[in-house]
């Protein structure tokens, strides 16, 4: 067989993957309008889930679980638009990882919603001005990030679902010369997650750091300065022609943020493989104690707590905490349902979901 027949037999297979994700569509558009009907939510992650796990199961070739993941992302994303186009607020600007984390779940085709702060995003999800906001919630070299933790305590939003995505960070800049550089623009947390690489390339020069509000911004910035560069990804490098000088900058290879995406009043269904976050405002903490009996109640049932951050009471004179906790489980598992009715009224449930691991 040679490449011209090769080449033909790739052609009648896409002809025909092509005939099945329309008639996919087709499916998709009837279960678009039982759900308008009986005023079903249209993004399932649980569902989303459970068909990847089954596909990875079922397949005898080449194609692992991560592979099949990718395909079949685009699909859910497609098909969501298809049943009902929803809009996505993203913390911005166009090119950041935000950006990049929200179309990696509702793809291409959806309605974005660029946003200037993590605050402006849970405003867009409360008021329902957005059907979905993706926020970050934590990097897993710079740890949580408390406003948005915060924000979580204050709003009514639910969490749908999180997902986690590797940051890589570049050095871009128009300057001929590193030497020429005497300004380097970026964000707070990106400065620390590179600082092995600015220690031994730039300690000698003297370099300014100046914090801006995102890496697009810095990317932005140095475009327009050729005196200086900007730590940004590799997208925002992209997006504003910026030339990259250095890629995969970042301190550790390691390096990812995790995302939650969120609505306003939704539940997902049990997926067999959930976890919990919730917050506990228990009262007196100020007392020995408080918090290590309602954490044993979570050991007697055998609930693991992966998460545990405590926040200040804001406008309090005193020194009393809340806790912003993750745990694994479904709330309405039996285990897990006792203790949040124990607890009832100290406990905010803010959404079970999908394990991402």
């Amino acid at each position: 067989m040679n490449l011209d027949d090769l080449r033909k037999g790739i052609d009648s297979i896409d002809s025909q993957l092509l005939e099945l994700l329309n008639q996919r569509m087709e499916l998709v558009k009837q279960v678009g309008d039982l759900k308008r009907e009986t005023k079903t939510v249209i993004y399932r992650p649980e569902r989303e889930k459970e068909i990847v796990s089954r596909l990875a199961a079922e397949s005898k070739g080449a194609l692992d679980q991560k592979a099949i993941e990718a395909i079949f992302l685009e699909i859910f994303a497609t098909a969501r638009n298809i049943e009902l186009p929803e809009k996505v607020a993203y913390m911005g600007p166009e090119g950041s990882f935000t950006h990049q984390a929200a179309e990696s779940r509702f793809g291409a085709l959806s309605e974005y919603i660029m946003l200037p702060s993590i605050q402006a995003v849970f405003e867009s999800v409360d008021t329902e001005r957005a059907r979905f906001g993706v926020i970050p919630i934590e990097n897993n070299q710079a740890g949580i990030v408390y406003e948005t933790v915060d924000l979580l305590n204050e709003m009514d939003v639910s969490i749908v679902a999180e997902l986690k995505i590797p940051i890589h960070f570049a050095l871009a800049s128009v300057a001929n010369h590193l030497t020429d550089i005497k300004r380097i623009y970026s964000k707070d947390i990106a400065f620390r997650q590179c600082r092995s690489f600015l220690n031994k390339y730039f300690e000698q020069q003297g370099i300014e750091e100046i914090q801006v509000e995102s890496t697009s911004k810095a990317a932005k910035m140095a475009f327009n300065d050729p005196e200086s560069a900007a730590i940004c990804s590799e997208i925002a490098a992209k997006l504003f022609g910026l030339p990259m000088v250095f890629q995969n900058i970042e301190d550790s290879s390691n390096n990812r943020t995790r995302f939650f995406i969120l609505a306003k009043n939704f539940e997902n269904q049990p997926s067999g493989n959930d976890k919990t976050t919730m917050i506990a405002r228990l009262p007196h903490t100020e007392n020995p104690g408080v918090l290590a009996d309602f954490l044993t109640d979570f050991k007697e049932q055998e609930i693991n707590i992966s998460k545990i951050e405590s926040r200040p009471y804001k406008g309090s004179q005193e020194f009393n905490f809340w806790f912003f906790l993750e745990v694994g489980g479904y709330h309405k598992d039996e285990k897990l349902s006792k203790i949040i009715e124990k607890h009832q009224d100290h406990i905010k449930v803010l959404g079970s979901y999908v394990r991402n691991i």
